[in-house]
């Protein structure tokens, strides 16, 4: 066995092999650029190499870099995490001429999978069930016409070397296969130097389903279950499930058989999963096979009570699989959700910034650590008061839960979601905590398409109705009814000027444009031992209790004999009196005052916001890479004004009317604050 491994990666996936490294009593080293010199793997790590600046191109892919500092640690594996160098078939094979293990499959596999023409062949060879096509690279686009044409619209064209959502179209006529192939090549050109262009039967109502497998070089091959990854935003997972809700015994077995085939036919030794494209009537074909691991592995692990990890490390170093196929288990269910620092109400823009409050769901599961289940694990590579650079990708934490069955699993997911605390940057979690709640997942009747479907114009507030929108207004007045407690035991009070507790309150929910709502509401039976009080809206009365400090934002208690999980928060950016509560995905803003001031509050005019139609704002946090105009150019609506990046992704700012450019306020190259303005209008 290794003594000492190198993790060739950043953030969770690092902070996560680590974990396992320790169990089996592994040091480990880290590997960091200048933006991670503080990150949470770099302190983790028993030692740690600088190897170059913040973007990953001039660190964390220089494979130069990394080989030099296994040699100068004496490291004598690497594990590649996934992203950068993971599945790169040069870096693996030079590892190997260094006399280094690649802790993962052998470079032949990397490059027999990761060419999706060569792929398919392959597995066309071994008996696997490919999607009907044209695997040749085709000539140009009216050739593509006539392909799709006799494969049988719809069809699905797809760039070989693509990934991530680039180089991929779906056409539906001759005119959107004769465009779609163009930009199609000109798209995989451009980001992956190969203009190489496939076309395949595109498959309706279609689940992402994938089979984990687990190879050894002595031949053994085994399959790990499978794992439903169907809820993707732009071709990006979002929640991950396994088992899949869909899919019958027998597809799973015929579906494992045949991922257990390819890779066979490879000589597939480590973890692998391929992808498998599943319609509506559990005809399921190949896509391809991703040649490490997964970011989703933990729901594996949780089903199976195995550390995927550490079967990668003891593969690498030579052992036998200790388990067979019929050794598999499939125990409970497990759901993955992953938070990402990004703002769901301003089109999941990227949120970098320095992380003010992290303070992720109470764990009882933990990496590494198989024996613990039924719980909730936290994979994450941060820490309050660090900070999330603008440089790499957006993810924060994977939050994993694994239930008796599915349903369990899903509340224990919603519970995990209230209780996590993220202030300093947005991020998703109302975005999951609605995509949990909506009836059609909860019920397991969705497909790829179903974000699209449901969120295809964007993610508002309203997008996340409340199943009791009055508990919230409930909570609100508890609060206050133990705010106002506190402040009446306060000495020195002024004679015949105490605090007075009352029962009557008015709950005052603010609206967008001045539009409030008022609640009365009285609050009674107070008990300062307990900590509970009685809430009555109208006809309808919460019995709260909480032992949560005054100052604490997560709030756990019971509501009329139930248990709940939400957030409070006293002051908000505009109104530092208000308290902001948060629970399921939803949000209210509210004040609770006396009824007299109730009545005063309706009487104060509403402060319109300025008009900033003058202005080009920044949407994001990120780097000004462009500014398409200049002073006194006249621009036309839709034309070209800047251009922001962040966290690998660029963001084109347009002219939303007619105009003509005033002032440049920042200049290219000038790292921008959310808001901030970018250009003046005339």
């Amino acid at each position: 066995m290794f003594t000492k491994i190198l993790i060739a990666n950043r953030g969770e996936i690092a902070c996560r092999v680590i974990a396992t490294a320790k169990k089996m009593g592994i040091a480990t080293v880290a590997v960091y650029s200048d933006a991670d010199k503080d990150a949470r793997h770099v302190k983790l790590a028993d030692e740690a190499v600088h190897i170059g600046a913040a973007p990953s191109r001039e660190s964390y892919l220089l494979a130069d870099k990394i080989i030099a500092a296994c040699k100068q640690t004496g490291a004598q594996a690497v594990h590649p995490g996934y992203g950068f160098l993971s599945e790169n078939e040069a870096f693996a094979k030079r590892v190997e001429e260094e006399g280094i293990v690649f802790i993962g499959p052998k470079h032949a596999a990397i490059a027999a999978m990761g060419d999706k023409i060569a792929s398919k062949k392959l597995a066309n060879q071994a008996g696997v069930n490919t999607i009907p096509g044209y695997n040749d690279p085709i000539a140009g686009p009216e050739a593509a016409v006539e392909i799709a044409k006799g494969i049988g619209y719809p069809v699905m064209i797809k760039a070989s070397a693509g990934g991530g959502g680039k180089g991929l179209r779906v056409a539906f006529n001759d005119k959107e296969a004769f465009e779609g192939f163009a930009s199609c090549q000109n798209e995989a050109r451009n980001s992956f130097g190969d203009d190489r262009i496939f076309i395949e039967k595109f498959v309706q109502e279609p689940r992402h389903i994938e089979i984990q497998v687990l190879g050894d070089a002595h031949g053994n091959v085994i399959y790990l279950n499978e794992r439903e990854c169907s809820i993707q935003r732009r071709h990006q997972k979002v929640i991950e499930e396994a088992p899949s809700p869909f899919i019958s015994d027998a597809t799973r077995k015929a579906m494992g058989e045949q991922a257990v085939a390819l890779a066979k036919a490879v000589g597939y030794q480590s973890a692998g999963t391929v992808e498998f494209v599943v319609g509506k009537d559990q005809d399921f074909y190949f896509l391809e096979m991703n040649t490490r691991l997964q970011v989703e592995h933990p729901v594996t692990e949780c089903i199976t009570g195995l550390d995927l990890v550490e079967l990668m490390i003891r593969v690498a170093a030579g052992e036998k699989l200790a388990i067979r196929q019929e050794d598999v288990k499939r125990d409970g269910w497990a759901i993955e959700c992953r938070i990402n620092a990004e703002d769901p109400f301003r089109n999941f823009l990227p949120s970098t910034g320095r992380l003010v409050r992290f303070q992720a769901p109470e764990e009882s599961m933990f990496q590494g650590d198989t024996t613990k289940k039924y719980g909730v694990r936290v994979d994450t590579g941060v820490f309050e008061g660090g900070e999330i650079p603008m440089y790499y990708d957006s993810m924060i934490a994977k939050l994993i839960v694994h239930g008796q069955d599915r349903n369990d699993a899903i509340e224990k997911m919603r519970a995990a979601l209230n209780g996590f605390v993220i202030r300093g940057i947005s991020s998703n979690i109302p975005f999951q905590a609605a995509l949990l709640a909506h009836p059609k997942f909860v019920a397991g009747q969705f497909n790829t398409g179903f974000i699209a479907e449901h969120y295809g114009k964007g993610f508002a507030a309203e997008d996340v109705p409340h199943d009791d929108p009055l508990f919230l207004v409930a909570l609100a007045a508890y609060m206050n009814r133990r705010y106002r407690a506190r402040a009446s035991g306060i000495s020195g009070q002024l004679t015949g000027h105490e605090v007075q507790v009352g029962a009557q309150f008015t709950v005052v929910v603010l609206g967008a444009q001045g539009n409030n709502i008022h609640h009365e509401v009285t609050v009674t039976d107070y008990e300062p031992e307990s900590r509970s009080s009685a809430v009555t809206i109208g006809s309808t009365t919460y019995r709260i209790s909480s032992t949560a400090g005054l100052g604490d934002i997560r709030v756990q208690g019971q509501c009329n004999g139930k248990g709940f999980t939400a957030q409070v928060e006293r002051g908000t950016a505009k109104n530092p009196l208000a308290l902001r509560i948060s629970h399921n995905g939803t949000q209210i803003d509210a004040l609770v005052l006396s009824p007299l001031g109730a009545k005063l509050h309706q009487l104060m005019p509403f402060k319109a916001p300025p008009d900033l139609s003058k202005f080009l704002l920044s949407p994001m946090p990120g780097l000004l890479v462009d500014v398409a105009v200049q002073p006194g150019q006249k621009v036309q609506a839709g034309e070209k004004l800047a251009v922001i990046e962040a966290m690998k992704m660029e963001n084109i700012l347009f002219a939303a009317q007619d105009g003509v450019v005033g002032k440049i306020v920042a200049g290219k190259g000038e790292s921008l604050a959310v808001d901030q303005v970018i250009l003046e209008f005339q």
